[in-house]
């Protein structure tokens, strides 16, 4: 009989195992151990130290940043696969040490921290162009829905809000008749007197549910209010401008006059508030001219600060998150609620030189940025804007003869889309940032936000592309093969 291999799963070790035999030279664990060394993570350091001393020792969170990026290089997103893979598979057990966090852990530290994967994407970032990945000869732009963590079917229109709390308040005002009908006859029965927990599950829940709709009303009236303000002060520096340039001294007046009335009316709707999109495109409430909001305006119960987008000609609940792309590496990254691609654009284009500390020859994006915004931001910081004006034809190349409205602006663009070199640079754009949507959402599998609200959306991408980069930078190494 032809003898086996020995094999003997439960035989102790007579001297302690090295880590290092237990994964391959090339491995893209150990590549994350050398990045996440030279990471500054003082930030975190900060928030962590600011806890008081006394306790149980926190865990280094250099060693949850090695496991939250391997994690995310292969498409594992739950804190409680996390958790069961730094038990069960060899590579997580190298990263973490042999320890194994809690999945809360990992998901306070992933929640607590989150703001700081901004500052790790550019420093991951500037490796990439230290490792000359990131030239800035052209870079190519383009957006994605991504989920939210939210249903569609949990959002809720302005007028459907009042209609909800009529319902919601007849039905509590009958169960209530009802409780106080219960109420006097236990009385009678059994004596005075009833606790909060007597009360009939329905109403309990009709009440919260109430609580929640006033809520989410009040929040939308103080941002349509927001929006309507703003409105009125940009129509009255607009005013003001004209004023300046008048010759007529009684035109001039009325100008003025109709600025300072639309001021007025700002400030007595809302107060002037401070940007915090960090420069990204938002989402404005429809409002009415008193600044109520419209009548469908919306909100969702799961995530207020989500948006419903249509992606792929179906309507979903979501965030617009964008990529501006270097030979697939993502220069600058963002995400927000507001669902067209346009406003994008110019934001995007001053993250790269904040980013790199200079901006590209060229970018490159597709007909939902074109407009006259956005081919004057590029001229401005010095980029030569090479944007579709629309759909081109397979046959001959030749864009239609749909928008934009600015015929100029539109045949430029076409002249400089129809040369030779115009069309061999543009055709590259659909190589370089498609692929990277591509390796995201279907490769790696992260196709909805399991984090709620702008912020910690915005910090959750900037990991997802922080990971993009890093596996971009391991392909570039010497050994570049992926276990």
């Amino acid at each position: 009989m032809k003898p086996y291999r020995a094999w003997t799963p439960t035989q102790s070790y007579l001297f302690p195992p090295s880590p290092s035999d237990w994964l391959p030279e090339n491995h893209v664990a150990w590549f994350i151990l050398d990045v996440v060394e030279q990471l500054d993570i003082a930030a975190i350091e900060t928030v962590i130290q600011k806890k008081d001393p006394r306790g149980v020792r926190p865990l280094n969170p250099r060693m949850l940043l090695a496991v939250l990026f391997y994690a995310y290089a292969h498409g594992m997103y739950s804190s409680r696969k996390i958790e069961r893979a730094c038990w069960e598979d060899v590579a997580f057990r190298v990263l973490s040490g042999n320890t194994q966090p809690d999945h809360s852990c990992i998901a306070d530290f992933r929640r607590v921290h989150i703001a700081a994967f901004d500052a790790l994407f550019v420093q991951v970032l500037q490796l990439c162009a230290r490792a000359g990945l990131c030239k800035l000869g052209h870079v190519s732009l383009d957006g994605t829905k991504i989920l939210a963590s939210a249903s569609k079917h949990k959002a809720m229109s302005y007028q459907r809000m009042h209609e909800e709390q009529a319902r919601l308040r007849r039905e509590v005002e009958v169960l209530t008749g009802k409780a106080e009908a219960a109420d006097a006859d236990e009385d009678r029965r059994i004596g005075k007197g009833v606790s909060e927990d007597d009360l009939p599950k329905e109403l309990v829940r009709r009440e919260k549910r109430l609580e929640r709709i006033a809520q989410l009303q009040k929040s939308l009236e103080e941002e349509a209010a927001q929006a309507r303000a703003d409105e009125l002060r940009d129509n009255a520096e607009a005013l003001e401008k004209k004023a300046q340039s008048h010759d007529d001294p009684t035109e001039v007046k009325r100008l003025y006059t109709r600025a300072g009335k639309s001021r007025a009316q700002a400030d007595e709707l809302a107060p002037e508030r401070k940007d915090d999109d960090e420069g990204m495109p938002h989402h404005s409430v429809p409002t009415e001219p008193d600044g109520k909001p419209k009548p469908k305006a919306q909100r969702n119960f799961t995530d207020s600060d989500s948006r419903i987008m249509t992606s792929k000609g179906a309507f979903v609940q979501g965030y617009n998150a964008q990529v501006a792309v270097d030979g697939q590496v993502i220069v600058a990254q963002g995400v927000s609620n507001q669902a067209p691609d346009s406003e994008h654009m110019v934001p995007m284009v001053t993250r790269i030189g904040q980013n790199l500390g200079r901006f590209p020859e060229a970018i490159l994006a597709d007909t939902g940025y074109f407009c006259g915004e956005n081919v004057d931001g590029c001229i401005e910081r010095g980029v030569t804007p090479y944007i579709a004006t629309g759909r081109q034809r397979h046959a001959d190349g030749e864009m239609s003869q749909a928008m934009p409205a600015n015929a100029k602006l539109r045949a430029n663009m076409n002249e400089r889309l129809s040369t030779p070199a115009g069309r061999a640079l543009y055709r590259r754009r659909k190589t370089e940032v498609e692929p990277v949507f591509g390796q995201i959402k279907s490769a790696r599998g992260f196709r909805t936000f399991s984090m709620r609200g702008k912020q910690k959306v915005r910090g959750e991408w900037a990991l997802v592309c922080l990971i993009h980069n890093l596996l971009k930078l391991f392909g570039a190494s010497e050994s570049p093969a992926m276990a």
